[in-house]
């Protein structure tokens, strides 16, 4: 890359930690600016406004998810796997928000009753990814895994609650033992849902989280 895109790109990289501890709204040109070691008009030149820049760092941060969730659970077969592999790795990038943050879960808090450019952005990413979870949840009942009565969209929120739960009970509560709670609940969740002759996975991995649990609160 050319030195303005590199420097482009190291403001975002920059942005983005910021925006992920202070949310998006705490973002802004002149604490970038300090931050880089850059005056505001330096910073200014990249980025058309404060709203394309908030914008960049949502792009930024949909791009990191995609390449640490989504990309690698499509090597998982289609179905079941694919989805227990997109939950394991979401779970995985929560644990590493813990301590920084989660910016589709604070951003929800910021932009639910804030209409515009950012927010509209903001839903558009997570509605992809509930999308792609949807598909996976229909795939899994097209190949016989899950029972065919099986609501896709009522799967989706089940799932989605659990990390929300977890995110709330590490970050914010610090509660010990939380992953392995989360870990729990979806396994339970997939056993309920899952054909009856397939039941025995879902209840051992049951086990082995619950057995996660006990010695990580000893």
């Amino acid at each position: 890359m050319r030195k303005g895109e590199l420097t482009r790109a190291a403001i975002l990289d920059v942005a983005l930690g910021l925006a992920s501890r202070d949310g998006l709204e705490g973002l802004t040109i002149g604490l970038l600016a300090d931050r880089m070691n850059m005056s505001k008009s330096g910073v200014f030149a990249h980025f058309g406004s404060r709203i394309e820049l908030q914008i960049e760092v949502l792009k930024l941060y949909h791009t990191v998810f995609e390449n640490e969730v989504f990309s690698p659970s499509l090597q998982a077969p289609r179905g079941l796997p694919r989805l227990e592999a997109m939950f394991a790795r979401w779970i995985k990038r929560v644990t590493v928000e813990i301590a920084s943050g989660c910016i589709y879960i604070s951003g929800a808090v910021e932009y639910d009753d804030r209409p515009g450019e950012v927010r509209e952005e903001l839903v558009a990413m997570v509605r992809v990814w509930q999308a792609a979870l949807h598909r996976c949840v229909v795939q899994a009942i097209e190949m016989g895994h899950l029972q065919d009565g099986t609501d896709p969209q009522q799967l989706v929120f089940e799932m989605y609650g659990l990390v929300l739960a977890l995110h709330h009970d590490a970050r914010f509560i610090k509660r010990p033992g939380s992953v392995e709670r989360a870990e729990v609940g979806f396994a339970r969740l997939i056993a309920d849902y899952r054909k009856q002759d397939a039941g025995t996975a879902g209840n051992n991995q049951t086990k082995t989280s619950r057995a996660a649990i006990r010695k990580t609160a000893a």
